[in-house]
């Protein structure tokens, strides 16, 4: 089968299209034909050697995000069947080969794809998606009349975000670039901070809930988050972890922070799905690429800015 590899850590161009064999489906998972595979930051993080490089073997097919057809199914698989269509987010953090035309994991972290969406758009949800779904709901459980915090509102997570902490009854406030604004109120955003000329810890205050999707990393923004908690509120600190300045700040501050990874989760996609066909979610797919040309792909997403999220189309 064709499938995008890399052989060592380094720039877009280590990205190579070749043969590779098509995996086979061990008992209770699924072969999965795929038509579309979602590109997220943690994918070109681990092509250079960060995110997720430390777990992977050489050589590595990137991506998590995957949206197609079940080919065949292995012993005792009884949840779905040949011809299904269907997305997930297999194994992650381990590797799932998603830039390739077959992938193979457990039944039950696939989900039937939402049946208002192609699969290009479909492909685009999982990772994204069930980061925003597990950090507002299993982590923070978010309730009604909440005040909840979202930076980095317009990128693939934050765009979801938004809109499940609006089906959840939370008054949203989202940081974007002024150009977004406008979009994220269609989504949901009942408060909209322009990063680029306020400290949105100026604006957002008696915050019940943080989900801060930049990190430390980025002009202290976990830390700065701290100053937008009301006492006892929670900061979900998701692409740069808890350091421990981070956790001793949030000690003193008198906030929570906690850690935060994304998991599988079929059931959760499931519920997902269900969301966007009664019209609650909408989902953004900025630019779509092929496969062959997954090196332009994250040449283009590690460049930031991205409007939702880059998708990578597998014809047959």
């Amino acid at each position: 089968m064709r499938a995008v590899t890399i052989r060592e850590f380094g720039g877009p161009e280590v990205l190579t299209a070749e043969q590779v064999a098509r995996p086979e489906p061990l008992p209770t998972e699924v072969l999965v034909r795929v038509h579309a595979a979602g590109i997220n930051p943690v994918d070109w993080k681990t092509r250079e050697g960060q995110g997720m490089a430390g777990m992977q073997t050489f050589p590595l097919v990137l991506g998590w995000d995957v949206s197609g057809v079940v080919e065949e199914v292995g012993f005792g698989v009884t949840t779905l069947a040949p011809g299904d269509e269907v997305y997930a987010m297999p194994w992650f953090p381990r590797a799932a080969g998603g830039y390739a035309e077959y992938v193979t994991a457990p039944a039950r972290q696939w989900a039937r794809k939402p049946v208002s969406l192609d699969h290009v758009h479909a492909a685009a949800v999982p990772l994204a998606a069930l980061t925003a779904w597990q950090a507002l709901v299993d982590t923070a459980h978010v309730q009604p009349g909440q005040r909840v915090l979202i930076t980095a509102a317009a990128g693939g997570v934050g765009h979801f975000a938004v809109q499940f902490a609006r089906h959840l009854g939370a008054h949203v406030l989202a940081t974007a670039s002024a150009a977004r604004h406008a979009w994220l109120k269609e989504l949901g955003a009942d408060e909209t901070i322009d990063y680029t000329t306020t400290r949105f810890e100026d604006v957002a205050t008696e915050v019940d809930v943080v989900i801060d999707l930049v990190g430390d990393a980025q002009d202290q923004t976990s830390t700065r988050s701290l100053k937008a908690l009301r006492p006892g509120g929670l900061l979900v600190a998701v692409p740069s972890g808890v350091s421990p300045d981070l956790a001793e700040a949030a000690k003193v501050a008198g906030a929570r922070v906690t850690p935060f990874l994304v998991e599988p989760d079929g059931a959760a996609l499931t519920t997902i799905a269900g969301l966007i066909d009664a019209g609650e979610v909408a989902v953004e797919v900025e630019e779509t690429f092929p496969l062959e040309q997954a090196a332009e792909a994250h040449a283009r997403g590690s460049a930031g800015r991205t409007r939702g999220k880059l998708v990578l189309t597998v014809p047959e």
